[in-house]
């Protein structure tokens, strides 16, 4: 998943850099959301883990 928020910020960028801002801001905002997912997906998984080893 972190894969496809890095892929969704380069075209971001790419698209904010050609003047194609819609394009830009849509692609910054899947970024925003899939890297909101990343962090809530990883923090589950290290609760779990630490529950699960203690």
């Amino acid at each position: 998943m972190l894969y496809w928020t890095l892929i969704f910020l380069v075209v971001a960028l790419v698209a904010g850099l050609f003047g194609f801002g819609g394009i830009a801001s849509a692609s910054a905002g899947i970024a925003k959301v899939l890297f909101a997912i990343f962090i809530v997906l990883f923090l589950v998984s290290l609760i779990f883990g630490a529950l699960r080893g203690a």
